[in-house]
């Protein structure tokens, strides 16, 4: 196996070689395997290994081993110690996803820290085989099906070509010692029933299962990246605005598809939605319509979706502005006050008002229901909500609107349309200019 392991960095991971890596060992078997492998491979390695503090005095057990192991093999060794059940507690997540959580966290620590080039990892075959049964019993997507990658951005897999029976072999064979994980021969979680049951009698019946599943997962590999290239000629047409972290789709382009329901679920899966049948429909609901996820929402807006983070808590503002104030930094920007003396052609983002008509303090504040203005050059007292109506504003940018008030008054809808009681007439002795800088 040494002699397939180096061949196999040489050909596929040869950028490996010269780095500064870390391995992550738990003292197990397939650990403790690939980190003698990678030693004899001549591969400039650290260990850093967790103690999650779950199985008492064995925990310490195999720390103290994986101790000793890093002085037998003359390797910088790294320890770190969590409380898993408080953090799982306090995270609301199950025992092994608090462990995973904090393990990654950890590893990404100490690589940016002290410089390691990538993490190694000791997954084999064996443990792509039953991440995708797992998943397959999950009802995964297409990606769920393509196995654990051999390389992950700084995480590197080197052993996922080999089985768990090669890698045995050879640490009986070379006599290896490692440590045994008590909780590895528990049945209650899914993947040990999989590992101690159901593959053993998979490759009962197929003592090429393995080999099978390294063609199939390379088939799907394929059919994926189809998708992928599929799915990105679609959002070529169908996204028409990108602004900071809002997307705006064309809808003509997703109900033109023989079957849209499969491009919305590659399209908005990363942002978390699982309610494809919802997002289907909202092709077709009225404007304004919303669907959420934990971390973004959808919104119709007439022949658009907008895709856009979940708002804010912070649902009122309320910021004072003085005579005195020159400039003032509000959500859109910063505010400019500046007294002049002609005016020249107003612009969405710049104003002139009669200094006079103005009772200060000015406030700058969130629009609500109810609230009307006069709007400069119109035929008198418009709601704004039927203004907004007017303009065709969608709900994202309504949500944005801010009113800049004199008491209690609309002096203008900033970045849209100035109020007529303000204006500058030929009575007005004092210009005020005001502009905003987004």
């Amino acid at each position: 196996m040494q002699e397939i392991f180096i061949k196999h960095i040489n050909s596929r991971l040869n950028f490996l070689k010269g780095k500064k890596l870390l391995i992550t060992i738990s003292g197990g078997l397939d650990s403790v395997t690939l980190t003698h492998l990678c030693k004899e491979a001549k591969l400039d390695i650290s260990l850093a290994h967790c103690n999650f503090n779950l199985r008492d005095e064995e925990s310490n057990g195999d720390e103290a081993f994986v101790l000793n192991l890093a002085e037998k093999l003359d390797v910088e060794l790294f320890t770190q110690h969590f409380d898993t059940t408080i953090y799982a507690q306090e995270n609301k997540l199950s025992i092994q996803m608090a462990a995973r959580e904090l393990r990654y966290n950890w590893f990404q620590e100490l690589s940016n820290q002290l410089g390691f080039d990538y993490i190694l990892t000791a997954h084999h075959a064996d443990d792509n085989l039953e991440t995708f049964l797992i998943n397959l019993t999950r009802g995964t997507g297409l990606e769920g099906l393509t196995g654990i990658p051999e390389t992950n951005g700084n995480i590197v897999r080197p052993l996922l070509k080999f089985s768990r029976e090669t890698i045995l072999d050879f640490a009986e064979q070379h006599k290896i010692e490692w440590r045994e994980d008590s909780s590895n021969a528990s049945t209650k979680y899914l993947r040990n029933k999989l590992r101690h049951e159901i593959i053993p009698k998979l490759k009962e019946t197929n003592s090429q299962l393995l080999q099978n599943f390294d063609a199939t997962l390379m088939h799907l590999n394929d059919a994926s990246s189809i998708v992928e290239e599929s799915v990105n000629a679609v959002l070529k047409r169908a996204i028409i605005a990108v602004n900071n972290d809002e997307i705006t789709y064309d809808i003509s382009e997703f109900i033109k598809l023989k079957n849209p329901k499969a491009y919305l679920v590659e399209v908005f899966k990363p942002f978390g939605f699982t309610a494809f049948g919802d997002i289907q429909n909202l092709l077709t609901a009225q404007s304004g319509k919303q669907i959420f996820s934990e971390t973004h929402r959808l919104i119709k807006d007439r022949s658009h979706i907008i895709l856009a983070p979940l708002p804010s808590n912070e649902k009122t503002v309320s910021i004072t502005i003085l005579k005195e104030d020159k400039n003032k930094s509000i959500p859109k920007g910063i505010l400019f006050f500046e007294e002049v003396n002609t005016i020249v052609k107003a612009s969405r983002n710049e104003i002139f008002v009669d200094i006079e008509k103005l009772s200060y303090p000015l406030t700058v504040r969130k629009w609500k229901e109810g609230d009307y203005f006069y709007p400069l050059g119109g035929n008198g007292k418009k709601k704004l909500s039927k203004y907004f109506k007017d303009e065709k504003l969608s709900l994202l940018d309504k949500e944005k609107c801010l009113l800049l008030c004199s008491n209690n008054e609309i002096v203008c809808v900033l970045n849209y349309r100035a109020d007529e009681r303000f204006k500058v007439t030929k009575n007005t002795n004092k210009i005020l200019k005001i502009s905003l800088k987004e």
